[in-house]
């Protein structure tokens, strides 16, 4: 395995590090699921060869060509996961394998790969989208897009570079790609409810767990934290930025604006022991967006508790209500006057159907700003929870100089951050 070290400025600046001769303008035509559209992986969990997967389905020009991973034994589990449904178009071999904390730059100097999915915990996302932008490759990028203020402006920085350079980045937020989402939200953005006055969002997963591996003697610190990820703020940014950014997103959305500011609490009380990182197990928040409208938001981790997942945008006319499986209309009364009856599907095929399409008709495609400012809201969340304090957006995203990158990138040891206590931890 490659334990390549690098130091934090070496891991902040490592997006301005891939050679001139790696760069190339994208490619502008390509015939519809003929030529070949190559695609590298960085990052090979669960749910990134899930993204993978979804990406083959999506076209059969599609050939999964690289992967860039941190630990060989995920390589190994994702490869075999991915042949099992597309062995012929699974291209990886161990010369286009890449192990260690700079292996993302041996993948973005392939200058035959187009596309470049970004799969790893969001905690290392920012400076990977810098880099692939500096190298000309189209992005898919999962959700949340990074895990502190200073990341995000690294993303608006990268989303203008895009622009600059025709390139497309689709992100993984599959709700916007859901049929009752784009129906529920046209009616609202159209004028057909009135006015927005209100809302709701819940992410109480009703599960304590995450069901990530018990940590085994040989495993240092540093590996430990990103094999359980969601576990450490530093990677994940709570379940709060990881999980309920969906919700938000759609909250967002539907408002056609971000948050002006929020008060938020939580806590950690049913998953206390040190297995569990330092992240909190419930949060609940008001966000105020412009206008005054106020949006409750709730998400947990509990185990045994009433789950509930989903949104309800509130207007003055009636509401809407989604989550992933229904939509419907109510009235002031709460009678539904309108149900979605129309063929529903995931999203998750869409979004990469969506990407491939704009780069064969040479229309980019640019979500990296709106996945920022989405994932801006629920960091927004954290930041007041953990310190007990009620923030504004524009200090959050213009001032703050929160920066949650560690100081040496090695599989080593590597201290846990203490548990955030409200009115004790700092406001950066």
């Amino acid at each position: 395995m490659n334990k390549a070290n690098l130091s934090r400025r070496e891991f902040l600046q490592a997006g301005a590090a891939v050679s001139a001769s790696a760069f190339f303008m994208p490619r502008g035509a390509y015939a519809a699921g003929t030529e070949r559209i190559r695609v590298a992986m960085v990052g090979a969990g669960g749910r990134g060869t899930k993204d993978a997967i979804d990406c083959l389905d999506a076209d059969p020009a599609v050939e999964i060509v690289a992967i860039a991973e941190m630990f060989q034994d995920r390589v190994d589990s994702s490869l075999e996961r991915m042949r099992k449904e597309h062995a012929s178009r699974v291209k990886v071999t161990p010369d286009t394998t890449f192990l260690g904390f700079d292996a993302y730059k041996k993948v973005m100097a392939m200058r035959e790969v187009d596309i470049v999915m970004l799969l790893t915990p969001p905690g290392f996302r920012p400076p990977m989208v810098r880099a692939a932008v500096e190298a000309g490759k189209h992005i898919f990028m999962e959700k949340p897009a990074a895990v502190d203020p200073v990341g995000i402006r690294s993303l608006m920085e990268s989303a203008d570079l895009a622009d600059q350079k025709r390139l497309s980045i689709v992100v993984g937020t599959q709700q916007r790609q859901q049929p009752q989402y784009l129906e529920l939200i046209r009616r609202v953005h159209d004028g057909e409810l009135g006015e927005i006055i209100g809302g709701q969002a819940y992410w109480a997963w009703g599960s304590s767990k995450w069901h990530w591996e018990v940590r085994k003697p040989e495993w240092s610190d540093m590996e430990w934290q990103i094999r359980c990820w969601p576990y450490f703020t530093w990677l994940s940014g709570d379940h709060i930025v990881e999980q309920h950014l969906h919700n938000m997103d759609a909250i967002n959305w539907a408002m056609g604006s971000h948050p002006v500011s929020c008060l938020a609490m939580g806590g950690r009380q049913s998953r206390t022991g040190p297995e569990f990182g330092n992240i909190y197990d419930h949060f609940s928040a008001e966000y105020e967006y412009p206008n005054g409208v106020r949006v409750a938001s709730m998400c947990s981790q509990i185990e045994g508790s009433t789950p509930r997942v989903g949104e309800r945008v509130v207007c003055s006319k009636g509401a809407i209500v989604t989550d992933r499986s229904m939509g419907y209309i109510s009235d002031n009364r709460g009678k539904k006057v309108y149900t979605f009856d129309g063929a529903m599907h995931s999203g998750d095929v869409a979004l990469h159907t969506a990407l491939i399409r704009s780069i064969r008709e040479g229309k980019p495609i640019n979500e990296c700003r709106r996945l920022a400012e989405s994932t801006m809201t629920v960091i927004l969340g954290r930041m007041s929870a953990y310190t007990g304090r009620q923030l504004k957006w524009d200090w959050a995203m213009n001032a703050s100089q929160l920066d949650l990158t560690r100081p040496k990138y090695e599989l080593g040891d590597l201290p846990v951050d203490p548990v955030a206590i409200p009115g004790i931890t700092a406001l950066v």
